[in-house]
């Protein structure tokens, strides 16, 4: 059964009818309903159409938290050969939100850096619904240090709320973590690429998506800070987050606008989570393009083009 979202209810009316007149159908084999069936099924299709096309940034918020959205592991699979995962970060112990170690892409060996956030309770609860605690960022540290021993590129796929915001993260020294792993990846000089798939969120998203070439999916979200988190500070209402969601230029239309990403991977028609495998191809061929594109390119240069990307960002607009 598929999840819709409220604005698309005008579909869910639509298929409901369809649904309706299949098992009609099916019932009555002497009655055809294969013309009314197709109408409706091109009404749907059009409605969809029209509701996609334009998606408020609220709703893009919603599209990105989609349950049915593929998420890292899903990417992974499809994507990556020889997956070799790394646990713990040498200090304290293991984060499972962050995903990381070594795997094959086309063929060509790589380090991986992901966050999961899990598609059902057992596995949100594992993987703490994609948000990262201290050691996870340690151990993106340390992976990112093996990709620069072993000249490996690093391929991220960003998918997070935000890193983990409890007091035992905090105590830990979640921020010290955080920008420890920012720092380690604009100092590798080897090619960095990272997709925003889902949420980008605030520090806990920038840690691991530093990077030569960043990519946004068409309906991902990536921001210095939630729309309810924004909502709550400006306005003390967490009920206006809709609000705060249009004033931060969250969307990947918008940053693409403001330069901060490098471009954006078209979704099928009502979301990733209608054609998994679709987007994830479509996926897999930007960050291939985008290694090739800098496969050539030397170490030093790389890093240099990567800090002076950053620094340019929000200048001459």
């Amino acid at each position: 059964m598929h999840h819709y979202l409220d604005f698309e209810k005008p579909v869910v009316n639509l298929n409901s009818q369809i649904l309706e007149l299949k098992k009609l159908a099916r019932a009555e084999d002497s009655v055809n309903m294969n013309d009314e069936i197709a109408r409706l099924e091109k009404r749907s299709q059009q409605a969809l159409r029209d509701i996609y096309k334009k998606l408020t940034p609220w709703q893009k918020v919603q599209v990105a938290r989609h349950p049915d959205r593929p998420h890292f592991l899903d990417y992974a699979a499809r994507l990556f050969t020889d997956m070799l995962p790394l646990a713990g970060d040498r200090k304290f112990a293991e984060d499972e939100a962050l995903q990381a170690g070594f795997a094959r892409f086309q063929g060509d060996p790589i380090v991986f850096i992901g966050l999961e956030k899990g598609h059902d309770t057992q596995t949100r609860l594992r993987y703490n619904f994609g948000s990262a605690r201290p050691e996870g960022y340690r151990k993106a540290v340390r992976i990112m240090e093996l990709a620069e021993k072993f000249c490996l590129p690093v391929v991220s796929l960003v998918d997070t709320a935000g890193a983990y915001p409890g007091v035992s993260a905090e105590e830990r020294g979640q921020s010290e973590a955080i920008a420890r792993s920012t720092a380690k990846m604009l100092d590798i000089t080897v090619p960095v690429v990272s997709v925003i798939i889902g949420e980008g969120g605030s520090g806990g998203a920038i840690a691991i998506a530093v990077a030569n070439r960043v990519y946004m999916l068409e309906h991902a979200v990536y921001s210095v800070i939630s729309p309810e988190g924004a909502a709550s500070i400006l306005w003390r209402d967490v009920k206006l987050a809709k609000h705060a969601a249009a004033r931060l230029r969250i969307t990947a239309q918008d940053l693409y606008e403001l330069r901060i990403i490098d471009g954006i991977i078209p979704e099928p028609l009502g979301g990733a989570q209608r054609d998994s495998e679709a987007v994830i191809d479509a996926t897999g061929n930007i960050i291939a393009a985008a290694l090739k594109g800098m496969a050539n390119e030397a170490g030093e240069k790389l890093r240099q083009e990567r800090r002076e990307k950053y620094l340019q960002i929000g200048r001459n607009l």
